[in-house]
């Protein structure tokens, strides 16, 4: 099926649910609102038009200065037609997005690292904890508020045989910058 025929049937079918419909690179972006995206998604997975059967992946931008911070985007694979389809939502960092686990199973643990990286609410997700950072762990690494180097240090203390946090303290020395260029009187 032609791209062009994907729009089409998209836009004839979803006219209503949808924000946008945007073609680069030859990939299909159909830009959602969030409380249409689980139905969309089950709709393209089951329909015998699109069948995308595969989820590739799940992912997050961070848009940090803008109203509606996050941009959640799910990469969807039609093996049958040999297309590849994207799904974008934007959302505020309070706004929750429904799971998809039991129309994929593997977004569970991409689910499970969208809230372990940027604290989005997965809502209806079956076990929804940290996945790639320590259970103790303050915040959200990915958010662009985040600080670069986090707000503790974990380390092995030798004298005291174990592992220990501390509150981080970077100190930054006083340096002098001469602004000249060295290039500028060489001649």
């Amino acid at each position: 099926m032609l791209k062009i025929d994907y729009i089409f049937l998209i836009k004839k079918i979803l006219i209503n649910r949808l924000n946008s419909i945007t073609i680069l690179n030859e990939e299909i972006t159909l830009n959602v609102p969030v409380v249409n995206l689980k139905l969309i998604i089950n709709f393209l997975k089951r329909d015998e038009g699109f069948l995308f059967k595969i989820l590739i992946d799940i992912f997050v931008v961070d848009y940090f200065q803008s109203e509606n911070r996050f941009e959640v985007i799910y990469s969807l694979l039609s093996l049958k037609y040999d297309t590849r389809i994207k799904l974008k939502a934007r959302i505020d960092e309070f706004t929750p997005v429904f799971s998809i686990v039991n129309l994929y199973l593997n977004a569970n643990w991409l689910e499970r690292e969208i809230w372990d990286m940027h604290g989005i609410f997965i809502d209806e997700h079956p076990d929804l904890r940290r996945i790639l950072t320590d259970y103790g762990f303050e915040g959200y690494p990915l958010r662009k508020d985040f600080p670069v180097s986090g707000y503790t240090e974990s380390r092995y203390d030798d004298s005291q045989k174990r592992v220990i946090s501390e509150s981080l303290e970077l100190s930054q020395e006083l340096r002098i910058f001469n602004f000249n260029s060295p290039w500028k009187n060489a001649a």
